[in-house]
């Protein structure tokens, strides 16, 4: 784990994902139309032999690029770097209008990890992009069913960054809480809207630390700590969401997938806890589904590091130019798979030498 670089001003990426149906590309033609989307470019994966999808798409040949070799999350993550490469030159070149956003569709079966992965782990784009969330799409009539059936949609709500009900004038309104309260328990932390109430101008500004500005990341901490925590307490150590025991069988499961938020009270040591970091990633990374940290670090504890990682990959930490609240103390929200809260728990007092904070603690402050 390097020292934290310079903060750029890279273009932001979306990545746009949901399950088969789900109406992402409906979606994202409302908000093809929105002024804000002006100078955005838009990449859109289709998987199989005859694709259609892109032709939906009411967006502009320059606007426009078709990844149709493969699932993105697989087979075409080379095709899917030099894609953006190559927008990033003709912008530069003048070719193309000036690039104020990328949004990525995906399949509708594809794992938005690896594409996060991508983007983080290929050097030559660190200084032309940076990731500004991930966007999923859930249908109120059947993403019940679609959650306890297939785990690709567990996982594609739980690297959500925003979660957006579509459908929901199609099925009564206890029906849309209780998928409310469903998301809530596999995403915590993601912000959660009815497509027919959002402001669609924003729906795609779910950044909350690539553009690293303070006061977006303290609220973001603030909320996912406490939002995890609510869940735990709500459900207790016996929830059928925490069985570590028997992560895939019995409702509601959802694939293993969990939460977890821990706060550190007193500044930690950046050789050992990046060591830490390491270890983890190599040990469970295929299960990190993310990580993001806020973390005071003893040789400079009046400018905290941005942690964000994504299976075995951590993006370079940014440094703040100070911290975004008065509450200074560390804090790190895990989305995983099968991974124990007490494996985290033994690595972090094993390797960086810190305890975290018992639940209690963690809301003192």
């Amino acid at each position: 784990m390097s020292e934290p670089d310079p903060v750029g001003k890279p273009v932001p990426v979306t990545i746009l994902t949901g399950f088969l149906g789900s109406g992402k590309t409906t979606l994202l033609n409302r908000l093809l139309k929105q002024p804000s989307m002006a100078g955005a470019a838009v990449i859109v994966n289709e998987f199989g032999e005859i694709g259609l999808d892109h032709l939906l798409i009411e967006a502009s040949e320059e606007q426009f690029q078709l990844l149709d070799n493969g699932c993105i999350c697989c087979t075409v993550r080379g095709d899917l770097v030099e894609t953006l490469k190559t927008l990033h030159r003709r912008a530069v070149d003048g070719e193309l209008p000036e690039l104020s956003r990328v949004v990525i569709e995906t399949t509708g079966l594809a794992d938005p990890a690896p594409i996060l992965h991508t983007l983080i782990a290929e050097q030559d784009l660190a200084s032309c992009y940076r990731i500004a969330g991930v966007v999923t799409t859930v249908d109120a009539v059947n993403g019940p069913a679609t959650l306890e059936r297939h785990a690709e949609a567990a996982k594609q709500v739980a690297v959500a960054d925003r979660l957006i009900i579509t459908k929901a004038d199609l099925v009564d309104g206890w029906k849309v809480d209780a998928l409310q309260h469903r998301l809530a328990t596999l995403a915590p932390a993601a912000e959660r809207c009815l497509v027919a109430d959002a402001a669609l101008e924003t729906l795609l500004d779910a950044e909350t630390l690539g553009d690293a500005r303070a006061d977006r990341i303290a609220a973001w901490f603030d909320k996912a700590v406490q939002s995890v925590h609510d869940h735990e307490h709500e459900c207790g150590p016996h929830c059928e969401h925490h069985d570590h025991d028997h992560p895939h069988h019995g409702h509601g499961q959802h694939h293993g997938i969990q939460s977890y938020s821990f706060v550190i009270d007193r500044p930690v040591e950046w050789t050992t806890f990046a060591t830490w970091l390491d270890y983890i990633a190599a040990l469970k990374g295929e299960d990190l589904l993310r990580l993001k940290g806020l973390v005071c670090v003893a040789d400079d504890i009046d400018r905290p590091l941005v942690l964000h990682g994504v299976q075995h990959v951590f993006h370079p930490p940014t440094r703040l130019d100070a911290w975004p609240s008065p509450d200074r103390r560390t804090r790190l929200v895990f989305i995983v798979r099968d991974i124990a809260r007490e494996t985290i728990e033994r690595t972090l007092a094993k390797f960086a030498g810190v305890r975290p904070a018992q639940a209690s603690e963690r809301h003192a402050a």
